[in-house]
């Protein structure tokens, strides 16, 4: 089972994201801020993280070069998602892939199962 690291401040996408997520199969893992999103890359090594740029604490952007720094952690995937603008913001941080929010939730499953590694969601979805 793929799991998915959720960082967002706002609970309610944490919610949805996790619900969404977990319906589709993964194991989903979350934190409300990149200071705990980091501790929880280390106590559980997700294969991807969906990440908010704008939060306290640390911000999506030093949460990412926090683990671009490290060789262990240089490997996940990140999504980055924002209300604002950050799509070359986030190809200079090295990410994954971009989601302006809202995102369209088809959009959100098929980038989450590209980056994750399964590729087989249309056939989930046939079956």
């Amino acid at each position: 089972m793929k799991t998915i690291l959720v960082v967002d401040d706002e609970l309610d996408i944490v919610d949805v994201l996790s619900d969404l997520l977990t319906a589709e199969g993964y194991r989903v893992i979350t934190a409300s801020n990149g200071r705990e999103g980091l501790t929880r890359i280390a106590e559980s090594r997700p294969d991807l993280v969906l990440l908010d740029r704008m939060m306290p604490v640390v911000d999506g952007a030093e949460m990412l070069r926090l683990m671009r720094e490290d060789p262990s952690l240089g490997g996940i995937p990140v999504v980055m998602m924002s209300a604002a603008e950050g799509r070359r913001l986030s190809q200079e941080l090295g990410c994954a892939a971009f989601l302006k929010k809202p995102f369209d939730l088809g959009t959100l499953l098929d980038t989450v199962a590209r980056l994750a590694g399964r590729g087989d969601r249309e056939e989930v979805a046939r079956s």
